[in-house]
């Protein structure tokens, strides 16, 4: 496996192997991100008054180049949780219906659908699914569909549990039903193969600082031409009733927000340019080889069940596995850290005790080494 540690900026003293929260941006890549800094200080009049369509538009050209779509079915966002939130409150939604989600949902997104439908009425649904197999998934999930249904949202690849959801086969189902479906990739750009428009999702929110590697404040939404015009915008600005309309209406609604700083946007084409440059689907590859076998570890070490029965079916470069149910998990973190300066994530779900492992193109598996002997220190585990 060839490391690619050289390029990161990370404190070598860490063994970082939490890549999923904030990502880690490659030094050439940062680099550019200073350099749009600069550039927007030397004239900025120039900069937002008369270069800022022109230069959105080559960086949503790039986008949709590398996620499969045209440029004007995608808008640029800080994060998923701002993409999704814009979906989330156009929707006509009220007493009587359902929005139908997962119980692995990511907190955030978990409180802006609360939040609606307290104010709305409507009722939010988070249904147990199984993971014995896609099939399982898949019939699991539509059992909680009803006449109410009005929408789906997923997770692509979820947080608390690392798990790559069928959504090929929900969203399919979705559209025979005419039940809108809203897809949270936030962890999957760069991690798994992405064509948004061959996935057929209607609204597909997704971040580009965590496994695109591109500067944190990077994200997207993305919207089949079809229902753009159910979008309201989030922040009402020149593009709404736009002077200077630039053909799309989901566009000029959705990407002038006032003077922000839009450099980690328009760093995201030298992001995709970079994992390009590294033959990023053998470093993806080579990732999923190293999480897979230190999930086997971690297993073999704690002698604990395993969430997942089949990790290769389950998991990218993202993995969790299951802690002894005893464990303190707040102790287990700060002792992890403060003593053997492993900086990994450990989360409480649907009470069961988990430890999730992000392997990135700069972990090696003495950084797994490592992981394993702090697990077994912390957790004072015998020798076998």
């Amino acid at each position: 496996m060839r490391n690619l540690k050289k390029h990161f900026l990370l404190d070598p003293k860490v063994t970082f192997l939490n890549h999923g929260s904030f990502g880690a941006t490659p030094k050439p890549v940062f680099d550019e991100y200073r350099r749009w800094q600069r550039e927007s200080e030397k004239q900025p009049v120039e900069f937002y008054g008369r270069r800022f369509e022109g230069l959105m538009r080559e960086a949503r050209q790039a986008l949709g180049d590398y996620l499969g779509t045209r440029a004007s079915n995608l808008v640029y966002a800080q994060n998923v949780t701002i993409a999704l939130n814009i979906v989330a409150r156009s929707l006509d939604l009220g007493e009587g219906d359902e929005v139908l989600s997962t119980n692995h949902e990511y907190g955030a997104l978990d409180r802006t659908w609360r939040f609606l439908s307290g104010e709305r009425g409507f009722t939010y649904v988070n249904q147990p699914v199984s993971l014995d197999s896609h099939e399982a998934f898949v019939e699991s999930f539509w059992r909680g569909v009803n006449s109410r249904t009005k929408i789906i949202f997923l997770s692509h690849i979820t947080s608390p549990t690392a798990t790559i959801f069928p959504v090929e086969e929900v969203i399919k189902r979705a559209k025979e039903k005419n039940i809108i479906t809203i897809i949270d990739g936030a962890h999957a750009p760069g991690q798994i193969p992405l064509h948004l428009d061959s996935l057929g999702a209607d609204f597909y929110g997704g971040n580009l600082h965590k496994w695109l590697c591109a500067p944190k404040g990077a994200g997207f939404l993305y919207a089949r031409p079809e229902v753009q015009h159910l979008l309201k915008p989030l922040v009402v600005s020149w593009g709404y009733e736009s002077e200077n309309p630039s053909g799309s209406t989901f566009v000029d609604h959705h990407e002038w927000w006032g003077t922000r700083d839009i450099s980690a946007f328009l760093t995201v084409p030298k992001a995709i340019q970079f994992q390009q440059d590294q033959d990023w689907a053998r470093v993806r590859a080579d990732c999923h080889r190293l999480a897979v076998e230190t999930w086997k570890r971690i297993h073999d070490l704690t002698g604990c069940a395993p969430l997942h029965s089949d990790p290769e079916l389950w998991f990218a470069q993202m993995i969790v596995a299951t802690l002894p149910a005893d464990t303190d998990l707040p102790a287990l973190k700060a002792r992890l850290y403060d003593e053997h300066r492993v900086e990994i994530p450990v989360v409480e779900w649907n009470e069961k005790k988990l430890i999730r492992l992000s392997v990135q193109g700069y972990n090696t598996k003495r950084d797994m080494d490592k992981l394993l002997i702090a697990l077994k220190s912390v957790l004072n585990i015998p020798p076998s």
